[in-house]
């Protein structure tokens, strides 16, 4: 009987192959007609983005004019005796200009620099250094200018400007210089 069954089953196999292979003819498959498209019409360019106003001449003046100051106010050290930290009266002078620009500019803050010639001890000129600072911050201070706006540092005689042996660069050497910032 099982050999009955088998039999039936490979014929019935065989009838289902048969049939599925007549059933499905090939499909032809055509050449598609283009179809026309209609262009889209372009979309309306956006409207460009209104320049810059181009900076004036007067600004551009004025930005040149506070590099100009901003420059010679850095580049104007005062100078000291030697051994000495009190301000001389050229170096007033000097000073008074520059408590007039920074009332005039009180966004900006200044670090006074004091510095030494190479006489004396490390420690000696960077305590002469800071005492140098420390009397043009006071001499500035008496002429309206917020301590909180102020800073000092020495770098008694290890930033010279001048490196010969004698009196004449020297006296450069014994120095506040004066920097800006924001």
């Amino acid at each position: 009987m099982m050999k009955k069954v088998m039999t039936v089953l490979v014929v019935l196999a065989f009838v289902g192959v048969s049939m599925s292979m007549m059933s499905c003819a090939k499909k032809q498959v055509g050449v598609a007609q283009p179809t026309k498209v209609e262009p889209k019409p372009a979309p309306a360019p956006a409207p460009a983005p209104a320049p810059a106003p181009a900076p004036s001449v007067t600004d551009v003046d004025k930005a040149q004019k506070l590099r100009a100051e901003i420059q010679a106010f850095e580049s104007t050290h005062i100078y000291f005796d030697f051994d000495k930290s009190e301000i001389k009266p050229e170096a007033k002078g000097v000073l008074e200009t520059k408590a007039a620009w920074l009332r005039e500019h009180s966004e900006y803050k200044v670090s006074i620099q004091g510095h030494a010639d190479e006489r004396g001890t490390n420690e000696y000129n960077l305590a002469l250094g800071d005492r140098r600072a420390k009397s043009a911050m006071k001499y500035l201070n008496a002429l309206g200018i917020s301590a909180d706006r102020m800073s000092t540092i020495s770098y008694g005689e290890e930033r010279p400007v001048c490196t010969d042996k004698n009196e004449s660069c020297w006296s450069k050497n014994r120095r506040d210089e004066f920097k800006l910032s924001k």
